[in-house]
């Protein structure tokens, strides 16, 4: 646990930094003299409570004013079933192929429950006691990059489940983007994201063209990024900027194919009152997957656009 200081002052810190020093180019130089001050503003108590795992998980001690994640034994297992259309869409189109695939999001990291975050919730949701509509395979591998996933769907495993899938759901970026901080944290500039942004924006329309070349029938759903930062610096504004283009890269790359749609999920993560962080304060605890769960769903049965 000590060696999560190290990490999580350069995952966060990093961010803030690099956002910081994004704005100062764009800004002339009498803005760049005022704008360190958002930074030193920011809560630095907070930041000495933050800590770095040697596996780069971030954490933050809890504070006596957060709100603490409900027992698991309160949370509900299943998507509400006001989520109008569920049942008769996936009966419908009886039997469905669901295949995932990405980061630690896939994988359910933060799930104390340890049920598969939003992939296990759809599957419990969609999936009754009496009918089983849809088959689900989950390929989520924590710490994957964009290169990395293209790299894996050549894995036979992988593509094989894939050439069978009616949907296709992938969580990717979010590392690529922990990557440029890791990797120049004491001389981030705004070139180095905007040299891995196109990086991450010629993987994504490989990936994109290899599960096509797999599947070209497949349903794709791109799940966009939030900002897990926003929670303990909401005065650095810019940190929302890396997060904002990384997400509208995902989106055009999903306008330019057919049969592939980005989801959002930044609004999902910006409701300051309800804790839907896991401990390391970076990836979603169960009710931060429930969200995220009940969006995609929303969007496979048609109920959101």
């Amino acid at each position: 646990m000590k060696k999560t200081y190290f990490y999580t002052i350069f995952g966060t810190i990093l961010l803030g930094i690099a956002m910081i020093s994004i704005i100062f180019p764009m800004e002339g130089p009498d803005k760049m003299e005022s704008r360190p001050a958002l930074l030193k503003e920011t809560k630095l108590e907070e930041l000495q409570q933050i800590e770095v795992s040697e596996n780069g998980k971030e954490t933050k001690e809890p504070t006596e004013k957060e709100v603490q994640p409900s027992d698991p034994k309160e949370l509900p297992e299943r998507i509400a079933e006001t989520v109008q259309g569920t049942m008769a869409f996936f009966q419908n189109n009886y039997p469905i192929h669901i295949v995932a695939v990405g980061d630690s999001l896939t994988q359910g990291v933060g799930d104390t429950t340890n049920q598969g975050g939003y992939v296990g919730i759809l599957e419990r949701t969609i999936n009754t006691e009496d009918k089983k509509v849809a088959h689900f395979e989950n390929f989520g591998k924590r710490g994957s990059r964009s290169e990395q996933l293209l790299e894996r769907l050549n894995l036979d495993e992988v593509s094989s489940a894939i050439s069978k899938a009616d949907i296709i759901l992938i969580t990717i970026g979010a590392n690529d983007i922990m990557q440029v901080a890791k990797e120049n944290f004491m001389n981030l500039t705004l070139n180095d994201f905007i040299e891995q942004r196109v990086h991450y924006e010629n993987n994504l329309k490989q990936i994109m063209r290899k599960i096509k070349g797999h599947n070209p029938d497949a349903t794709i759903y791109l799940i966009g990024f939030y900002n897990p930062f926003e929670k303990y610096f909401q005065d650095i504004k810019e940190l929302n900027m890396i997060v904002n283009a990384y997400n509208g890269t995902t989106k055009a790359i999903a306008d330019e194919n057919d049969n592939v749609e980005f989801i959002p999920t930044l609004d999902l993560f910006q409701d300051k009152d309800i804790n839907l962080f896991a401990e390391d304060n970076f990836h979603p605890n169960y009710q931060g997957y429930h969200l995220i769960a009940e969006r995609v769903l929303n969007y496979i049965t048609n109920e959101e656009s």
